[in-house]
């Protein structure tokens, strides 16, 4: 007699459940999924984005530069820049993927990791309108009303710029960088700065999941070990 084993089931990657959940709030609340390539020309990481030739973020010790102008992506942004290059707003899009950076590996640090960006563009949008869309993310991810403050930062695609804290366990912890689009990114890609107005925003996965699933190194993500994988 034929004796079958029972199938055992994988589980999911705790990365891949939080995005997931994560596409799936922005998803109920009118946002589209963009992905694309991990490969990307020099001016859609960098130029379009309005960051000068003199900027340390592309100093070769930070970005993975590769034959004719392209570089691995240090991040999602270049993702809406094409996708601004071929729609016209408004527009609500979301763009997740993997990114890559030239640093030192530690507990806190990868050279891999997952961006999940966003961008809201359309006729009359404010500081307002970001908090409101933030505030429902972090309610809705975390399941209860979540105590969230913006504070003063630079980023040269987006003006006036803000990092993002949010308190949980009586401790503020910074979650992401945001601000109402530089209208220099909306000339780059054909639209009228005075006619279309928007923020953005980009938050890293791992240390999101870190926060959420009280994770203290980012290497375990990556461990082969199947151990940290069943948990989830």
């Amino acid at each position: 007699m034929e004796i079958y084993k029972k199938s055992i089931l994988g589980h999911l990657h705790p990365l891949t459940q939080l995005a997931r959940q994560i596409e799936e709030i922005f998803s109920s609340m009118g946002f589209s999924i963009i992905e694309g390539p991990e490969i990307v020309e020099e001016y859609y990481n960098f130029d379009a984005l309005n960051i000068p030739k003199d900027h340390p973020a592309r100093d070769e010790m930070d970005t993975f530069y590769l034959e004719d102008g392209r570089v691995l992506r240090a991040h999602t942004s270049p993702m809406q820049i094409k996708y601004m290059e071929k729609n016209n707003p408004p527009l609500r899009i979301i763009s997740p993927g993997r990114c890559f950076r030239n640093e030192r590996t530690d507990f806190k640090h990868d050279i891999q990791f997952h961006q999940i960006e966003a961008l809201f563009v359309e006729k009359k949008v404010t500081v307002a309108n970001f908090k409101a869309v933030l505030a429902e993310f972090f309610n809705q991810l975390f399941g209860h009303e979540i105590e969230m403050r913006l504070r003063p930062g630079f980023f040269p695609f987006v003006e006036p710029g803000f990092e993002i804290d949010i308190k949980l366990n009586n401790k503020w912890l910074e979650i992401m960088g945001a601000g109402m689009v530089h209208p220099n990114v909306f000339k780059n890609v054909g639209y009228q700065p005075g006619e279309w107005q928007g923020f953005a925003f980009g938050l890293g996965l791992e240390r999101l999941a870190m926060i959420k699933y009280k994770i203290d190194d980012i290497r375990l993500f990556h461990n082969p070990d199947l151990r940290f994988i069943k948990q989830f």
